[in-house]
C-alpha cells in the first residue's frame, strides 16, 4: 500500500515539475529580443511571383549513367541473390529446390525411384486408357504435346 502511495506521490511531483520547465521555457522565449531585419532580405513585391536565380555560369554534376546488362550478367544476377558479385551453393541451388520439393512427396529430403518417377507413372496412368498397363498407338497418341497457339506471325526481320 504504501508503494502506491509513494509512486502516485513521485508521478505528482514529475508532472509539477515538468509543468513548472515549460513555463519557464515559455517565458524565456518571450524575453527574447526580435529578430535582426537588417539581415534578412527585402520581401518580394508580388507573393504569387516565382523566385528567379541565374545559373548561367554554374554547372551541377554529371547525371549518372545507365548502363544495360548483356544476356550473361542477366543470367548472373539471376542466382546472385544477395548481389556481392559471388555465387555461392546455396544460391546456385536455391532455383532448383520448389521442383525438388515437388518431387519429394513424403517431405523427408530424400527422393527415392517412385518419387522421382512419379509424374512419368501418373502420365502413363492417363494415357492408358483401358487399364491394361499396355498403350497402344491411339493411346501413346494422346500424350503428343499440343501445338502453340500463336496470336501473331513471327518475324523474320
Amino acid at each position: 500500500m504504501n508503494r502506491v502511495i509513494l509512486g502516485a506521490f513521485g508521478a505528482l511531483l514529475l508532472v509539477g515539475l515538468g509543468l513548472f520547465w515549460m513555463q519557464g521555457r515559455a517565458q524565456v522565449e518571450q524575453g527574447a529580443p526580435p529578430p535582426d531585419m537588417t539581415s534578412l532580405e527585402e520581401p518580394a513585391q508580388d507573393p504569387d511571383a516565382l523566385p528567379f536565380a541565374d545559373g548561367a555560369d554554374m554547372t551541377g554534376p554529371a547525371p549518372p549513367e545507365a548502363s544495360e546488362l548483356t544476356k550473361e550478367q542477366r543470367r548472373f544476377f539471376r542466382y546472385d541473390r544477395n548481389r556481392d558479385l559471388k555465387i555461392t551453393r546455396n544460391e546456385m541451388l536455391s532455383t532448383r529446390t520448389d521442383a525438388f520439393r515437388k518431387l519429394d512427396v513424403d517431405g523427408n529430403n530424400l527422393l527415392d525411384f517412385e518419387e522421382w518417377a512419379v509424374t512419368t507413372a501418373s502420365r502413363f496412368a492417363e494415357m492408358d486408357g483401358n487399364g491394361d498397363k499396355e498403350l497402344t498407338q491411339a493411346e501413346f497418341a494422346t500424350s503428343a504435346p499440343k501445338p502453340r497457339a500463336t496470336s501473331r506471325p513471327r518475324c523474320n526481320c
